[in-house]
């Protein structure tokens, strides 16, 4: 059977964000941290960011989180966004300063006030599971759509989960749809998963199996047991997907490897229809895919910030 209703982890698993590298970044000379540093030191809140990003992450300098802190904190102070964003992922964390989700607070609003997005993602999540404040699921909700609006998949997501449950904003399947989508088309895997549940069960629009088994189908590609599972139903049962048992075994052998409980049932039920050699067939396809998902993860991984 499909897994329904919605996996409402996605919000729990969400990511907190800092600035993230749109290319791969500088490696740093001993000669240019002198520079940046002296530069830091007269009050250029540009090379005051950069040189706690290199203490950061180690870069043409040893790891040292404090310093960091120190470098951002100038920064910040002196209004850049960027800087208050990153700072407020340190108190979050508590790397260089002790864990302090009130002063995160504090640093993610000023960033996001800003128009920073990562702020703004961060700030919602906060105020989504009452870190640092007050549980707020309407004043998250509004940050979500802030940062969703700006193109930010992981924001767009989570506004389409608060409007699937009516979280913060009335229940509203079609607007879960939109921003299920426009997550989903960036390639977030649990948009796509989501997206397949609201074709497959016709919330917010037509019923559609193609388009459910495609959702799904993008999303088992990235390694999502929930996902996984439904396509092996859908394989199983031949909807919008030729029948076919031995790509039915396949994806729900991938999902209980994911710790889908449905799927452990799914996999027993389909297995006592198989034959052996169709059986053995299928094993070998359920390696072959995974080692195509894997391959395809180390492929994608980005180079960001935090």
């Amino acid at each position: 059977m499909r897994k329904r209703p919605l996996n409402t982890a996605t919000l729990a698993s969400a990511l907190f964000v800092t600035f993230a590298w749109a290319e791969e970044p500088t490696t740093y000379t001993a000669e240019q941290i002198t520079q940046m540093t002296a530069e830091a030191e007269a009050g250029d809140a540009e090379q005051q960011f950069q040189l706690a990003e290199c203490y950061d992450y180690g870069n043409g300098v040893p790891n040292d989180d404090a310093r960091a802190v120190m470098w951002y904190r100038r920064a910040a102070e002196q209004g850049n966004p960027m800087a208050q964003c990153n700072l407020g992922v340190m108190y979050d964390e508590g790397e260089g300063v002790p864990e302090d989700n009130e002063e995160a607070v504090k640093w993610y609003r000023m960033a996001a006030e800003q128009g920073d997005i990562d702020a703004q993602f961060n700030l919602a999540l906060m105020y989504d599971h009452g870190e640092g404040t007050p549980e707020d699921n309407r004043a998250a909700m509004l940050w979500y759509r802030e940062a969703a609006e700006k193109g930010d998949s992981n924001a767009q997501l989570n506004l389409g989960i608060m409007f699937d449950l009516g979280e913060g904003v009335e229940e509203d399947d079609s607007q879960a749809v939109q921003w299920y989508l426009k997550a989903a088309e960036q390639g977030e895997y649990k948009a796509q998963y989501n997206l397949g549940l609201m074709y497959d069960f016709g919330e917010g629009v037509e019923i559609d199996d193609i388009q459910a088994a495609t959702w799904y189908r993008m999303a088992a590609e990235q390694g999502d047991p929930d996902a996984q599972n439904n396509l092996g139903c859908m394989y199983l049962n031949g909807e919008g997907i030729p029948q076919d048992i031995i790509l039915a075994y396949a994806w729900t052998a991938l999902a209980t490897v994911g710790n889908n409980e449905n799927a452990v049932s799914n996999l027993k039920h389909i297995q006592s229809r198989m034959n052996e050699q169709q059986l053995e067939q299928a094993k070998e396809l359920a390696l072959k895919i995974q080692a195509r998902i894997t391959a395809s993860k180390i492929e994608a991984e980005p180079a960001t910030g935090k």
